[in-house]
């Protein structure tokens, strides 16, 4: 992953995307075991179309849309919310009878996004931000059915969520694109149910190509959105969590982000990438969370501007340690104070925001290869996580 400027991305609205169906009928026998596999199956491949007259109409596009728009479907959420309520409607009422004295009442907001099915077993992906603190999800598959939905675990640092439907049947579902991943140039398709218009139908399809990889926009709401797939294909309010698909009909990424100045789509979209996806919706599955409970005893900040020169650096970047804590993980890989950490996995570290988010990428336990500036001397320190539970 290579760190981007995030000067050029002034604002970044984050949209509920949607989904369909998936790429794959999975109605042929598959056990309850296999699905749980299924995250990482192979990818598939599209059959000849033809010489026929009507089959030339067809292109890889419309062929990978056709078979992943059954896997596609929208996510309703019901939040329920405590609102404060002035009983007079009386500008006056707080300031004579203090906030603390308004009655409270509970109110269900709605909001809608989209997701996908990603097993047969009834597993959907969607964002964090489109079921976080959901009392009540409902799935609408574009055939018309809908379904109670569980949510099984949400990630608030990638934005990813994992929710379940249970059905009799076997459902049709998305393959993710693992083996080559997506590539700078090819076809993007975009698939959701942008502001919800068209729920419990066929997914909007938008296509465009993948921009760049490698993307990494600014923190928000304690949701770092580092490495990811940016593409053209026309991405609006709603379309959060659903899948973009590479002319195979195999998902490159969930749909997650816009830059805009408007509000409406400007050709500016990202998305998590596959591997990074499955990834965390495996360990959501299996355990209902991600364990970032990593413990390093560093101690450190944002290295400020006066320092830079006194500790050998040309320009202000990186995080600055302070302190190490004894017998910590960062005291056994060999760290000092006022060490200036540079890179982490050999990507540059601009400032503590970039430093933290790179941590969310490791779990307790793995090993971080980082860069840092000692004495005017380039330092390379791998450092083993703790963890905070032990």
């Amino acid at each position: 992953m290579r760190l981007r400027p995030l000067a050029f991305f002034f604002v970044v609205v984050f949209v509920l995307f949607g989904c369909d169906k998936q790429v794959r009928s999975q109605s042929q026998s598959q056990s309850q075991g296999q699905a749980q596999n299924s995250f990482r199956t192979e990818p598939q491949t599209l059959p000849d179309p033809g010489d026929s007259i009507s089959a030339s109409r067809k292109t890889a596009i419309t062929r990978a849309v056709e078979r992943a728009t059954p896997a596609v479907v929208s996510v309703n959420v019901i939040q329920t919310q405590q609102v404060p309520v002035n009983p007079y409607q009386d500008p006056f009422y707080d300031f004579f009878f203090g906030r603390q004295r308004a009655n409270v009442m509970q109110q269900d907001v709605q909001s809608m996004g989209s997701g996908f099915v990603i097993s047969s077993d009834g597993y959907i992906v969607t964002n964090q931000h489109v079921a976080n603190g959901a009392s009540k999800i409902t799935i609408a598959f574009a055939d018309g059915r809908t379904l109670p939905a569980t949510l099984i675990g949400s990630d608030q640092g990638t934005d990813l969520a994992l929710l379940k439907v249970e059905t009799d049947e076997a459902l049709p579902h998305l393959t993710f694109e693992l083996n080559d991943g997506a590539i700078v140039g090819e076809w993007a398709i975009a698939l959701g149910n942008p502001f919800g218009l068209f729920q419990a139908s066929d997914p909007t399809v938008t296509v465009g190509v993948v921009s760049a990889l490698g993307r990494d926009l600014q923190p928000q709401d304690n949701r770092y959105y580092l490495d990811m797939i940016q593409t053209d294909a026309s991405i609006n309010r709603g379309n959060s969590g659903g899948p973009l698909l590479n002319a195979l009909g195999n998902v490159i990424g969930v749909n997650t982000a816009i830059f805009t100045e408007s509000g409406g789509s400007v050709g500016i979209g990202f998305a998590v990438p596959a591997e990074k996806a499955v990834r965390v919706l495996e360990e959501l599955r299996d355990n209902g969370f991600v364990d970032r409970a990593y413990y390093t005893g560093l101690r450190g900040r944002t290295l400020p501007d006066r320092w830079a020169q006194t500790l050998g650096l040309s320009e202000a970047r990186g995080v600055v340690v302070e302190n190490v804590d004894p017998g910590s993980p960062a005291e056994d890989a060999g760290f000092k104070p006022y060490d200036v950490i540079l890179k982490v996995a050999n990507e540059p570290i601009t400032n503590q925001n970039d430093f933290v988010g790179r941590l969310f990428e490791y779990r307790p336990g793995d090993v971080v290869p980082m860069e840092v500036v000692r004495e005017g001397e380039m330092v390379r320190i791998n450092m083993k996580l703790g963890s905070q539970r032990e």
